[in-house]
């Protein structure tokens, strides 16, 4: 689960399905006592109909959460990291960082690295696209050293820069204004 809405379609199909639960949180669900195969069927078939995934290995559980973890990160908090991105991966999940890296290499494709900027550079382009901050403010936002470390990290993910981005998106508008 990766948003507030996801967690909101959860918590109605527990409900739906009598399922009591503790927690719904991005990627998790805890849920009090057991659940019955024929439950667990009817769970699986209301969250695929809603574009969502019920995980059940250990593994899948744990890349998701790796995900969760990186989108909450980027998408949902400004508070910058006072710890390095690894430790702060590894406590959060309870795992060893080289195991959690291998493992999201290993069945993704793609490194926590590479995905942590990509999301970056997503939220990047969303707040170009808001047009509410200056280069500097979203610099600042993402936790970037600086304008031109972020615009370097930008070009090498998107092949155009922050500003040639934006003025394109703003050409596209003007054009549907017309």
């Amino acid at each position: 689960m990766v948003c507030l809405r996801c967690k909101m379609v959860v918590k109605d199909e527990l409900t739906k399905l009598g399922l009591r639960h503790t927690v719904v949180e991005l990627g998790q669900a805890d849920i009090e006592g057991v659940i019955s195969a024929e439950q667990h069927d009817k769970l699986k078939a209301a969250l695929l109909k809603s574009g969502l995934e019920l995980m059940d290995d250990k593994k899948s559980v744990l890349i998701q959460k790796i995900k969760s973890v990186i989108i909450e990160l980027v998408h949902y908090s400004e508070e910058p990291l006072t710890i390095n991105f690894s430790d702060y991966l590894s406590q959060k999940l309870h795992h060893d960082y080289t195991y959690l890296a291998n493992l999201f290499s290993e069945v993704q494709g793609v490194t926590i690295e590479k995905f942590f900027i990509a999301h970056k550079i997503e939220r990047v382009k969303e707040l170009l696209v808001y047009d509410e901050l200056t280069l500097t403010g979203i610099a600042n936002l993402m936790h970037y050293s600086s304008v031109a470390h972020l615009s370097t990290q930008f070009k090498k993910v998107t092949g155009l820069t922050p500003t040639y981005f934006k003025k394109l998106g703003e050409r596209r508008r003007s054009l549907e204004d017309v």
